[in-house]
């Protein structure tokens, strides 16, 4: 046995430092398996944009309805289910989502990934002007300066590509309002129980979409080998599992932690787009995205300095409670 009375001496574990462990665990795994994403919907092929999010609907929901059981959370579902204000605001959620989705595995079906990363390396900027737009939020000078770079970088990379990006403003806004919307229902609403709700919503809109599909260019499921049918058939792990780590480290890291992991998913697609697809990058493209680089490292900087001032202020207040708390009896009373 060791004897923890000694200096030195080694006591237990510090919970809170193996809290943080298994955040970074969980974070680092949610935002890695979001940035080899492209990867995944490029081994569906020959399936279309249509087919995939209309599996990806229905599977989620599947893989939910699994999960629910198995945790036996299938009561507080229902009670959530029947506040019709959460239902409502999960409604509007799932059609943001499915913006969202349907954008982005139309981006990596048409080979622009590239384009695709750039709306996820903008998304934290477009919530702070959300943040202003929406919620009157007063921005620091720091975070005018990074939303000033990333409208200049819009256009030039708009110069570059002879039109609006229009995918990475799409995929930017529509997650950025989901974010926004997701607040409305706070911490009432975990992981499992919003994906559920949200492909719920969008079930009716899945099964119209296979149709036309089915009587169209013809569903893929079966049709192209095990593997292919396989790797289909997993789209609702593949959607829920990066979700639920996501939830899981977002709960144990600070949220200035979660800012700066949350680049790790665009840095892998910009790479699997440049490095592994071969997309074409022009100067004007890595200038636009130089400019963007330059925005996010100026809110990072912003972020850290806020979260040094609130901690600063907490241990302040932490000394000033100290000093006067009455002081504690030294001998019998």
């Amino acid at each position: 046995m060791t004897d923890t009375s000694r200096p030195g001496a080694q006591g237990p574990a510090d919970p809170s430092a193996a809290t943080r462990r298994a955040g970074f665990a969980f974070a680092f795994t949610a935002y890695g398996l979001w940035g080899v994403l492209p990867l995944y919907f490029l081994a569906l092929a020959p399936t279309g944009p249509f087919e995939i999010v209309a599996w990806r609907v229905l599977l989620s929901l599947v893989f939910c309805a699994v999960l629910l059981t198995a945790t036996r959370a299938w009561r507080p579902l229902v009670a959530l289910a029947r506040d019709r204000r959460v239902l409502l605001v999960m409604g509007a959620a799932g059609a943001l989502i499915y913006v969202n989705w349907q954008t982005y595995v139309y981006a990596t079906a048409s080979d622009q990934v590239v384009e695709a990363s750039l709306g996820y390396f903008i998304n934290p900027i477009v919530t702070v002007f959300l943040g202003v737009l929406v919620l009157r939020e007063r921005l620091r000078p720091l975070q005018w300066v990074a939303v000033a770079i990333s409208f200049v970088a819009v256009l030039v990379l708009t110069f570059a590509h002879g039109g609006l990006p229009w995918i990475a403003l799409v995929l930017a806004f529509s997650f950025g309002c989901y974010g926004l919307i997701k607040k409305r229902v706070g911490g009432r609403v975990d992981a499992v129980a919003g994906l559920t709700l949200e492909t719920a919503w969008l079930t009716p809109l899945a099964i119209v979409q296979l149709v036309v599909v089915a009587m169209t260019s013809g569903l893929t499921l079966g049709t192209a080998g095990p593997v292919h049918a396989l790797l289909l058939l997993c789209a609702g792990a593949v959607t829920a599992v990066p979700l639920l780590a996501f939830a899981a480290g977002s709960r144990r890291l600070p949220l200035v932690s979660m800012g700066f992991i949350q680049y790790l998913a665009p840095v892998i697609q910009f790479v699997v787009g440049v490095a592994v697809l071969g997309e074409p990058m022009p100067l004007e493209r890595w200038i636009g995205f130089a400019l963007v680089w330059l925005a996010i490292a100026v809110l990072l900087v912003d972020l850290a300095q806020a979260a040094g001032r609130g901690r600063a202020a907490r241990k302040a207040l932490a000394a000033s409670e100290d000093r006067d708390a009455p002081e504690a009896p030294v001998g019998p009373v």
